[in-house]
């Protein structure tokens, strides 16, 4: 197996999923009629809605909950930092009440049998934006929901889109990467936490 196929394997295609993507953006404008995204305490590059939360804590989607602990490079002497605080996602067992009849449910409910999750949010990525070069604890999935050719997710050195077809993703968030949305439109993935899933 060559080093480009290896790389490749951290973009995994789910492929016995398929969601219905009409479906997504109409639960999209449902939940954006109700909510606002959470910007994590001013930090825009990561505002999100959260589609569950600890049972009976509605603080648990609130602010650095919207975020989570993360590892970054933050300047040229190339020293790994810590930031944010850790969260576990094992205890984000309860789909949002006030959410329950969009189509966000029954997407929950498939990916709940298939996985085990964390935290599920619906997250912005603003126009001609990007994240910071980072690790996360653990590997996610992603819906894209609304995108734009100019949306690519790095992981080391290989560049993808996810296309809004309705396929999910699972990508290894667990090396180094981010997220550029080189658009004029928000791009919207639902992301969810994997708290076991482990690439080969």
């Amino acid at each position: 197996m060559n080093n480009s196929t290896l790389c490749e394997s951290d973009f995994s295609k789910v492929e016995d999923l398929k969601f219905d993507i009409l479906k997504l953006r109409k639960a999209l404008k449902q939940v954006l009629s109700r909510k606002e995204y959470d910007d994590a305490v001013g930090t825009k590059y990561i505002a999100g809605i959260s589609l569950n939360q600890i049972p009976g804590d509605p603080d648990s989607i609130k602010g650095e909950n919207v975020k989570g602990i993360y590892w970054t490079k933050p300047d040229s002497s190339g020293k790994e930092a810590v930031r944010a605080k850790r969260i576990d996602e094992t205890k984000y067992t309860e789909f949002v009440k006030d959410l329950e009849d969009t189509y966000f449910k029954e997407v929950y409910d498939i990916l709940s049998k298939k996985f085990k999750l964390g935290r599920v949010r619906i997250l912005l990525k603003e126009p001609r934006s990007t994240l910071s070069w980072h690790r996360d604890p653990e590997p996610r999935l992603h819906i894209p929901i609304i995108t734009n050719p100019g949306c690519i997710m790095v992981i080391e050195e290989i560049a993808k889109h996810l296309p809004a077809d309705g396929s999910a993703w699972v990508t290894n968030n667990m090396k180094y990467h981010n997220f550029f949305n080189g658009g004029e439109e928000d791009r919207i993935h639902l992301v969810a936490c994997l708290t076991d899933y482990r690439f080969n």
